[in-house]
């Protein structure tokens, strides 16, 4: 399905599209592969949770902080750092989240948390995590090798923890909203599947412009800064995301001037969901009237399924596919990622030649 050709060349190289397509099953399988685990923490030993990860990887902890936080009887705190808090010990359950399990920030935060005494879970496909997981005798989740790219993989890497809260006690009910998760995401699946669906046409909407993504509360929040990755990743565009009620505290005051340029140059995407305060969802009409006159389009998009995880999940599978008929439209091949590459090549040459100069 994902092999859309331009010129008789193959745009989709890493499938990219199958990928999102195959987010439901992706969910189920982790859901399974999270159980069992041997050397899980006792309930009564952990007093916070911490969750360390960068890019595609640490947005599974903001998807637990949306979906469980509320109903969890302790804070979670998600890091995207080299370093831990001090707070950090052995009162502390971490889920290390790496995809490739090299990540470098991810790896030295995780061996601080471990000599500070948390409880480690390691969530990766292997690499340096992986082998750090195995030396300490800590859980540790496999991330299936199938997959083509983080960004790929949220449910692989976001609904492991869900699991282990449950199997440790302080989720209740997990398994409920991930197996409603999973059945949303089929019937909007389906609903991607046709011709002319609501992601193509928003793609289509946006067009050239720059999308602007708002979302509500937490849960909205988290949806508009995925929403806002994947165009960056997969269309290769610049984009920007805020939350309701913080944007109405800052945000619209920068419309004031240049309302001609902006006009041109960015859509408004509005992310709702079922799970908005009463006067967030005013906010969103307030907001919308107000920047109506100085972008080139406001636009709707409304979560669907049982839960905040279902209706979270729900909005990331759209904001997926709309970025990718977003990259597809411009010819773009959405899996390769070469800035990111190319900074990342750059790191590692410096750090021989700093290695290198200390010898």
């Amino acid at each position: 399905m994902s092999k859309v050709e331009v010129d008789g060349g193959v745009l989709d190289s890493m499938h990219m599209l199958d990928a999102a397509f195959g987010l439901p099953e992706q969910v189920a399988a982790a859901s399974d592969a999270a159980r069992g685990l041997d050397g899980l923490p006792d309930r009564e030993e952990i007093e916070q949770v911490v969750v360390l990860g960068m890019g595609g990887s640490a947005i599974a902890g903001d998807v637990i902080m949306a979906s469980a936080g509320p109903y969890l009887p302790l804070p979670v705190l998600v890091f995207r750092s080299y370093h831990v808090p001090a707070f950090v010990d052995e009162g502390t359950l971490v889920f290390a989240i790496s995809f490739s399990g090299d990540t470098e920030e991810t790896i030295e935060a995780v061996t601080a948390a471990a000599l500070q005494g948390a409880r480690v879970v390691a969530v990766t496909r292997g690499g340096e995590l992986g082998h750090l997981a195995e030396s300490w005798g800590v859980p540790v989740v496999g991330v299936p090798d199938d997959i083509p790219q983080p960004r790929a993989g949220l449910g692989a890497l976001a609904i492991p923890p869900l699991v282990v809260l449950e199997e440790i006690g302080l989720f209740p009910g997990a398994t409920y909203w991930i197996d409603a998760a999973v059945e949303q995401l089929k019937t909007r699946r389906d609903q991607l599947a046709r011709p002319d669906n609501v992601a193509e046409a928003l793609a289509r909407r946006i067009g050239r412009t720059m999308p602007m993504i708002h979302g509500g509360g937490g849960l909205g929040g988290v949806a508009a800064q995925r929403w806002k990755t994947d165009v960056n990743e997969n269309a290769k565009c610049p984009a920007f995301w805020n939350a309701q009620s913080e944007l109405c505290h800052n945000e619209v005051s920068g419309w004031g001037q240049h309302g001609d340029l902006t006009r041109q140059m960015f859509t408004l995407v509005n992310l709702r969901h079922d799970f908005e305060h009463p006067q967030v969802m005013h906010r969103f009409h307030l907001t919308a009237e107000l920047l109506d006159e100085v972008v080139s389009s406001v636009e709707e998009v409304r979560a669907e399924g049982e839960g905040e995880l279902a209706q979270l999940l729900d909005l990331i599978l759209v904001g997926n596919v709309t970025s990718l008929h977003m990259a597809f439209n411009e010819g773009i091949d959405p899996g390769p990622i070469p800035a990111q590459e190319q900074i990342k090549d750059a790191l590692l040459t410096a750090a021989g030649e700093d290695e290198g100069a200390s010898e």
